[in-house]
């Protein structure tokens, strides 16, 4: 069964109506990146932190997978397939996707602020309780903090996230410009010959990448077109 290697970015959860973080009316137009994604902020302020991503947890139990997530989950039936997301919703997972790995951290956990990736401290959140309160403690006794990325911060799951790249027969590219890292990177772990599809409504560069078929359309659209290559 051939691999296939789905990398994700903020533009395949627009259409499930989430917004992205860096656009024009995005949320760091409201919520400074310094004020609410980075360990400054968190020790400045876990409160104000804590509150701004109980506030995104609440918008994500509004949003449902697009059909863009539901084509990706489809290919399962033909594919070897994981998803590599940039994206902390859980959108992928809710349309079926069984392979799943999280970049940037995932929005419904919480972590121990002392030991940030000790599974032992990592919590689920559930639809019936969102909110991390002030003071909340995770069971090492420090702060309970969201299981987020922060900037400046280690990407736990890069060299996993590589590996797959390295071993893709096909690999998949959807709503992400590739100029952030460590999404910019991946695509060099790509080996020679492996066909690439970006997807994205806007002229795309891949990185360096001159290999790289570009299907230009949002992510329900392009993952229709690109079923119809990839499915037959």
């Amino acid at each position: 069964m051939k691999k296939i290697v789905v990398l994700t970015g903020a533009g395949m959860s627009v259409e499930s109506g989430l917004s992205t973080f860096r656009d024009a009316d995005g949320l760091w137009e409201n919520y400074p990146v310094a004020r609410v994604a980075t360990h400054e902020a968190w020790e400045t302020d876990p409160v104000y932190v804590n509150n701004f991503y109980n506030m995104l947890r609440k918008k994500l139990q509004a949003a449902r997978p697009n059909e863009g997530h539901r084509l990706v989950a489809a290919l399962e039936e033909k594919y070897d397939v994981t998803v590599v997301t940039q994206n902390v919703d859980n959108l992928h997972e809710e349309a079926g996707s069984s392979k799943v790995i999280h970049l940037h951290g995932e929005l419904m956990k919480v972590c121990s602020s002392r030991d940030v990736d000790n599974p032992h401290f990592i919590k689920t959140l559930t639809p019936d309780c969102l909110e991390v309160k002030p003071g909340e403690k995770a069971g090492d006794g420090s702060l309970l903090r969201p299981y987020i990325v922060f900037f400046g911060e280690a990407v736990p799951n890069i060299e996993k996230a590589a590996e797959e790249a390295m071993g893709a027969d096909i690999f998949v590219i959807i709503g992400t410009s590739l100029n952030v890292y460590p999404a910019a990177g991946l695509v060099q772990y790509v080996k020679p010959g492996v066909p690439i599809y970006l997807i994205d409504p806007k002229p795309v560069m891949a990185a360096g990448r001159h290999d790289v078929k570009q299907i230009t359309a949002g992510a329900s659209e392009g993952m229709r077109q690109l079923s119809d290559i990839l499915m037959k």
